[in-house]
């Protein structure tokens, strides 16, 4: 793993800022949410650290340009021909476009999450990791506390791939000072889309099982309700197979 992570660095990927989540208990879900998030129950996790800002287009170029964009098996890591996709080749190098350089990438598919995580010594979170990161222990509604988003706080209800700056909501940070887990971009966890409560022996976290990937977060086009800490996206497209116009990720460690 170090040794991957040296190459990564070596071709000119500068480290991802990461913050860190202590161990130790939280509250999961909620009980008064959609059927999907029910019961609230407790998960205890060990430390970890998570990146401060979603992957961007410009990170997942690196990436592409340094893999490809399909696998050895003609799996996707990122659907490059959707009219939605914002990283292109010019002049025969994978190059993200100027104007959406630092926003959250879209269309990477659920494999190109992982892949990419992987390739920087990292991996994708698990949905557990992910909703402690965003709500922390005393369980808020946003990431920010139990108000409703103001000025600074999150992008949504915006419209199709209107993203913003992934570093554009500084005022929305969760305890822990991850930023843009409420709107902007869904992402991508490693956990299949089961019902509750989590359990992460369950084989919700076998990585090769078929089936929907958990996402989380909202995106720059959900509604209010939809960018809670205990949302898990059960109306989106979200096939692992593909990637989608509001669907990005982030990496933990």
């Amino acid at each position: 793993m170090a040794a991957m992570a040296a190459m990564v660095f070596a071709s000119g990927l500068a480290a991802q800022e990461m913050v860190i989540v202590p161990a130790g208990p939280f509250t999961m879900g909620s009980n008064d949410g959609p059927e999907d998030e029910r019961p609230a129950h407790q998960v205890d996790l060990p430390m970890f650290q998570i990146d401060r800002l979603p992957v961007t287009n410009a990170d997942f170029a690196l990436f592409l340009e340094a893999r490809g964009a399909v696998a050895a098996n003609n799996a996707r890591y990122y659907d490059f021909d959707d009219s939605d996709a914002r990283i292109h080749r010019v002049n025969g190098r994978w190059t993200a476009d100027a104007p959406f350089a630092n926003h959250p990438v879209i269309e990477p598919s659920w494999l190109g999450a992982r892949e990419y995580c992987l390739w920087r010594g990292k991996r994708l979170p698990t949905e557990a990791e992910w909703e402690k990161a965003a709500r922390g222990t005393d369980g808020r509604r946003y990431p920010w506390g139990n108000t409703p988003p103001g000025p600074g706080q999150a992008r949504f209800d915006s419209g199709w791939t209107n993203t913003a700056a992934a570093d554009a909501h500084p005022a929305g940070a969760s305890p822990y000072g991850a930023l843009d887990m409420a709107g902007n971009g869904w992402e991508w966890v490693s956990s299949l889309y089961l019902p509750y409560p989590y359990r992460a022996d369950d084989g919700r976290e076998n990585p090769t099982a078929a089936g929907a990937r958990g996402t989380r977060g909202g995106g720059a086009d959900s509604r209010i309700e939809d960018i809670t800490t205990t949302q898990r996206g059960r109306t989106l497209s979200r096939g692992p197979t593909a990637g989608h116009h509001n669907i990005g990720f982030r990496c933990v460690r």
